[in-house]
């Protein structure tokens, strides 16, 4: 008895364990006097000793490790996703669209290209109450959408994301059915990769970029923990003029120090207004601020962006593509790589 009270004595409180320890004092005590009620005793106290630590034992030992049934909406937020199937979502190719309204577009939309293109949508499926996006066959190079069925005007979004690293994913809002063109939030997940910041998918190229990362890896290719990017290492994306777009940016130290390697982030955004100010955040982390209509870049107008765009929009959730000739080749998007999505929720602003 005493080597069972040992075991569990961490797990109990300390008014039960002196009960419980009184009690075993007096039925060994009862035993030695050779009181023939002894055993009767035993067995009362024993189940009297399990049910006191029933009440005390920490309700997180119960909890299953599987925290996909955790998908409760915070206050005012309603979801998205409910954690089994893809209702309220489709698949959509992942298309080129032209750089800006009106822009030259040399890619024939009815052209057997666009044909076999539109065919193919990704594969995406749901494994431990997270949406798993994916190319399909993996390493093709081709990458897709998964599309909102509703469109939002002003919100606020959340969402928790897991990508494998070499993936170059994220998010788009205000996009349109189709999924594509609209404005990401990047979660490149990448050497030199952006996350928290945006690209204008079809809106000009515009280009923000708080901070560039990279990773430290282990022998398998896994990253131990991101780092800040080297400025002067191959191809580099975060410059004046991606980070001079914006009218806030976290410091990347302060980024490095709430992103969990290897586990799920979860992603906020905040869009509000017909040319809308886009803010982000990351495991609470403010991390940058795209204001759309005070910007200057090339061939960005922004009416005729947004009106191309609308008041509302789709959100969009992308795996990328990575063709032969991208200048990031694999570290674009690993072969068999995966990108994970859960508990995403929605406030209407």
């Amino acid at each position: 008895m005493g080597k069972i009270l040992d075991k569990y004595r961490s797990l109990i409180c300390t008014s039960c364990m002196t009960s419980i320890t009184s009690l075993c004092t007096y039925v060994i005590a009862e035993f030695a006097d050779g009181n023939v009620r002894a055993p009767f005793v035993l067995s009362r106290a024993f189940l009297l000793a399990v049910t006191l630590m029933a009440f005390c034992v920490p309700s997180s030992l119960y909890a299953s490790d599987d925290k996909s049934s955790d998908n409760t909406p915070p206050e005012g937020f309603r979801s998205l996703f409910d954690g089994k199937t893809l209702d309220g979502w489709k698949k959509m190719p992942r298309l080129p669209v032209p750089r800006y309204p009106g822009a030259p577009f040399d890619i024939d939309p009815e052209g057997e290209w666009m044909k076999e293109a539109r065919k193919n949508v990704g594969k995406w499926t749901i494994v431990d109450g997270a949406i798993v996006g994916e190319q399909d066959p993996p390493g093709s190079g081709v990458g897709a959408y998964l599309v909102s069925e509703e469109a939002f005007g002003d919100f606020e979004l959340m969402m928790d994301i897991k990508p494998d690293w070499y993936t170059d994913t994220g998010l788009l809002v205000r996009t349109v059915a189709e999924g594509n063109p609209g404005l990401q939030v990047l979660v490149d997940h990448r050497p030199q990769g952006g996350i928290g910041g945006f690209y204008g998918n079809g809106v000009a190229g515009i280009h923000g970029m708080p901070f560039a990362i990279d990773a430290e890896l282990d022998e398998d290719n896994n990253p131990i923990r991101l780092i800040s990017a080297d400025p002067n290492s191959g191809r580099v994306e975060l410059n004046e003029k991606t980070y001079g777009i914006l009218s806030y940016a976290a410091d990347v130290e302060d980024f490095l120090k709430v992103w969990k390697v290897g586990e799920f982030n979860t992603v906020k955004v905040r869009v509000e207004g017909r040319i809308p100010k886009i803010t982000t955040w990351v495991n609470g982390l403010k991390i940058a601020v795209l204001d759309t209509a005070n910007i200057e870049w090339e061939n960005y107008d922004a009416e005729a962006c947004w009106e191309m765009l609308g008041r509302k929009g789709h959100i969009s959730l992308e795996v990328h593509n990575n063709g032969s000739n991208d200048w990031l080749g694999k570290s674009r998007w690993w072969p068999g790589a995966q990108v994970r999505w859960k508990n995403i929720y929605i406030k209407e602003l």
